[in-house]
């Protein structure tokens, strides 16, 4: 064969499994990828201070966020402790578990008064963790956290 000629190339069944496969694991990192929620008030993100090194960290709590920090009328979802953590009211706090008890999903975002779970659209009232749109029967599960000065501790 001499350079000029065309070579005809021929993929293996494996190797289109294997391109898609990748194109599907990079779609779903991609998607996953944003930890900011794009449409309410509230957001997903790790923990400050996760490991109880911050400031203000007397009691052997995990200081999650400062109290600046959770939206009046919205919250944050701290998905690497399974905790969200709401302000439904000016200087009052709430916790509950992240995982919707609907199928066991982490809730992603939080927006008008609700906690909002992506996987089948159940809705949790931000104030009270109880059902405000199913599929989901049963509240989310309180968490406990202890405010001091400005400071938010998840207790350990």
């Amino acid at each position: 064969m001499s350079a000029s000629q065309e070579h005809e190339v021929r993929l293996g069944r494996r190797t289109v499994v294997a391109g898609v496969g990748a194109v599907g694991v990079a779609a779903v990192l991609t998607a996953c990828g944003n930890s900011k929620d794009s449409g309410g008030s509230g957001t997903v993100e790790p923990a400050k201070g996760a490991t109880g090194d911050d400031d203000g960290n007397s009691d052997g709590g995990n200081v999650l966020a400062k109290t600046a920090d959770i939206p009046e009328g919205g919250g944050k979802i701290f998905a690497d402790q399974g905790v969200v953590v709401t302000q439904p009211k000016a200087g009052e706090f709430k916790a509950f578990s992240s995982k919707c008890t609907h199928r066991g999903c982490a809730v992603t975002s939080i927006s008008d008064g609700t906690i909002n779970c992506p996987c089948h659209g159940s809705k949790f009232d931000a104030a009270t963790g109880d059902v405000s749109g199913g599929p989901a029967t049963e509240p989310l599960p309180a968490a406990t956290i202890t405010v001091k000065g400005d400071s938010i501790m998840l207790a350990s």
